[in-house]
């Protein structure tokens, strides 16, 4: 019988950090590679909520407002878009920035997450959705109706995500995970944190990724 090992792999991201998203794709073809490499290792992957802003008002912020404020207005802004863009589309990923209207407050996509990762489903498909509404589409992801149609596509019934969202079930969860990655010391994010030993930030190429999971994988 074949030995089996686990590396415990925890993503700390969040779905309004287009980084995160190009660094989510890069992990994915990396764990692709390092599967097929090693085939006797399983990687437990955990989505670890993390809010780049937790003082964005429940009912989000204007996205014109957000790039005079942060960015000091949109000529300041495109070209940083555009690299984001261009780095993006290396990796097969879409960004349309001009279609966002608004910068939404993410707990309640964040709590859809961690609602699907606890019943055992497999939350990468709908990670890669949530992102794809956010900066495809320019949908609000914090609004309850955009989220009930992206969870109901990923096996969660219109009801019960209604009721995690009224009920703010997994605030705690979201709390205690942003709580967890500054007593790490994580300040920004994507944040890959390898069997607790080993750390990969940024949204590093899909190579780095994949020294680490080895490394992680055989140390």
């Amino acid at each position: 019988m074949r030995s089996t090992r686990t590396v415990a792999l925890e993503l700390y991201a969040d779905v309004v950090c287009p980084w995160c998203w190009i660094g989510d794709r890069r992990l994915a073809a990396a764990l692709d590679i390092v599967r097929a490499d090693m085939p006797d290792v399983t990687f437990d992957v955990t989505w670890r909520p993390f809010q780049l802003d937790p003082t964005i008002p429940p009912e989000g912020r204007d996205w014109e407002e957000v790039i005079e404020q942060k960015f000091g207005g949109r000529a300041r802004a495109e070209p940083m878009f555009e690299r984001v863009a261009q780095a993006g589309a290396a990796d097969g990923l879409d960004f349309a920035f001009d279609r966002i209207t608004r910068h939404p407050n993410t707990v309640h996509a964040h709590a859809l997450v961690v609602h699907a990762q606890q019943k055992g489903l497999d939350v990468w498909p709908l990670v890669e959705s949530l992102f794809a509404a956010q900066f495809t589409a320019g949908d609000d992801v914090s609004s309850p109706e955009v989220l009930v149609r992206i969870g109901a596509a990923h096996g969660l019934a219109e009801g019960e995500v209604r009721d995690l969202i009224a009920k703010r079930t997994y605030d705690v969860d979201v709390q205690q995970s942003q709580r967890e990655a500054a007593r790490l010391g994580i300040q920004g994010v994507p944040f890959l944190v390898l069997d607790g030993r080993y750390a990969v930030s940024g949204a590093q190429p899909t190579s780095v990724f994949v020294d680490a999971l080895k490394r992680a994988a055989t140390d």
